[in-house]
């Protein structure tokens, strides 16, 4: 009965489609995946220096989102401010929005590099080999020194995302993604007339491309058909009403935003804190979770923006029929990464090998050490892969439609209780990394009925009333 409870698509003849839902979320999702597979390059780079470098950036990168991650949540609500004054006719009011947005990331900027010393805090709370505390450290502060154009280029995001002009967003991100990937070829390994960087050089390489697409995207928002349309160049003033609002609801989704990552980043540092092999086993496994994970977020963020821009016009059918159609997109795409995680887990693992003529013999063996974990822990996360569509879309649908209170302390109390189960498994009852990732993917495949239960009890749809 559940199952079809979940498969029971909503009779409508209007808007919401799979279609429809694509023309937002195709270019979101590549826009994501493109930014994924950005830092995928990253590490598969510094992999090949050895597994400390590879477990450094991804330490240190993951602790770097979670320090942005309360300020990206809270600027984040502007995808869904945005949607709901296009669907209300209201189009001078969204750069308003992004206006607004702005002054508000130049605020968060001291704040997010005030976090440095905790990030290094919870680096010795790990009690890493020196061989990665030393590169998790520098490629941490480097990346949060550079946090304020990652802030700059989300509210810009936010602003396509919410008028369903994602395809920017996507040419945005796929020239970061080259820029980055050509800028980390010469910094990391010191090729041409540049000195041999590492880790530094995979940071450096990051802000540049960010900084290029930050660029284009503030090109396209000044461009004349969106100074006509929208008033862009127009009003730069500040305005107190939908500052309110975009905190007030921008808020819980910036907590949940925070909590969430930080719950991810504590389970990574408890891997990590079960020694160097199943550290590597993890990363590599995370570095894969992350390519299937990261592009649902563009379903996310498309299920938002589209749920918002349909209350916003007072459509409760289509943004109900649209989440349908969101998970039948989810679904077709977890398959594919379904079929390589469980018949190429090995071709997958190997892929982050060290290179034997750069990394140390300790290196090598450390890899090798940590292989047949890696294998498992990826077929394995297929279950995951799959739990995580039903959750992506119920909580972005929710978002849209205001109900972000609720989403954050479901999202919260559930990667935490995620996180302690993880402890009990490994730390409590002592069983090795690859069996506690059993725990944790068996718990959080349980997450997704408290998130469709309160999309099917309608209960979002008193902030619709609100807004009428």
């Amino acid at each position: 009965m559940i199952l079809n409870s979940f498969l029971q698509q909503p009779k409508f003849k209007k808007n919401g489609d799979v279609k429809d839902v694509l023309a937002v979320a195709l270019p979101m999702l590549l826009s994501m995946s493109f930014d994924t597979f950005m830092t995928f390059i990253d590490r598969l780079f510094l992999s090949k220096l050895g597994p400390c470098e590879m477990n450094a950036a991804l330490g240190g990168g993951g602790t770097q989102i979670v320090m942005m991650n309360l300020f990206v949540g809270v600027l984040s609500y502007a995808t869904a401010l945005t949607a709901q004054r296009l669907g209300a006719k209201k189009e001078k009011d969204c750069s308003r929005v992004c206006v607004q947005s702005l002054y508000l990331s130049l605020f968060c900027i001291p704040l997010v590099i005030a976090t440095i010393p905790f990030g290094y805090f919870l680096f010795e709370m790990q009690d890493l080999i020196p061989e990665q505390m030393e590169p998790q450290k520098l490629y941490f502060r480097i990346l949060i020194l550079g946090s304020g154009l990652m802030l700059v280029r989300n509210v810009l995001a936010n602003f396509f995302s919410g008028i369903g002009e994602a395809k920017i967003v996507m040419k945005a991100a796929f020239v970061a993604m080259v820029v980055n990937i050509v800028a980390n070829y010469f910094l990391i390994f010191g090729k041409g007339p540049f000195p041999a960087l590492g880790v530094a050089g995979a940071a450096y390489g990051t802000l540049i491309g960010t900084f290029v697409s930050v660029v284009m995207l503030f090109v396209v928002y000044f461009s004349r058909r969106n100074r006509e349309r929208f008033g862009t160049a127009s009003d730069f003033r500040f305005h107190f009403e939908i500052m309110k609002e975009l905190l007030k609801r921008g808020i819980p989704c910036g907590i949940e935003f925070f909590l969430n990552m930080f719950a991810f980043q504590s389970l990574l540092f408890l891997f990590h804190g079960l020694g160097a092999v199943s550290a590597t086993a993890a990363s590599v496994m995370f570095n894969w979770d992350m390519v299937a994970y990261v592009p649902l977020m563009g379903l996310e963020i498309a299920s938002t923006s589209l749920v918002g821009r349909y209350v916003g016009a007072k459509q409760g059918a289509a943004a109900k029929r649209s989440t349908f159609s969101g998970l039948k997109l989810g679904w077709g795409y977890s398959l594919i990464i379904g079929i390589l995680f469980i018949f190429m887990p090995g071709v997958l693992t190997d892929i982050f090998k060290p290179d034997v003529a750069t990394a140390t013999a300790e290196s090598i063996a450390m890899f090798e050490a940590a292989r047949p974990m890696s294998i498992f822990m990826l077929r394995i996360a297929i279950i995951y892969i799959f739990v995580e569509v039903l959750l992506v879309i119920y909580a972005g649908a929710l978002r849209g439609a205001g109900d972000t209170v609720w989403v954050m302390f479901a999202s919260a109390i559930m990667n935490w209780t995620v996180t302690g189960a993880l402890f009990l498994a490994a730390y409590v009852f002592d069983a090795p990394a690859h069996h506690a990732w059993i725990a944790v993917v068996a718990l959080y495949g349980t997450a997704p009925l408290f998130f469709w239960w309160r999309w099917r009890s309608g209960k979002w749809r008193r902030h619709v009333l609100e807004k009428t």
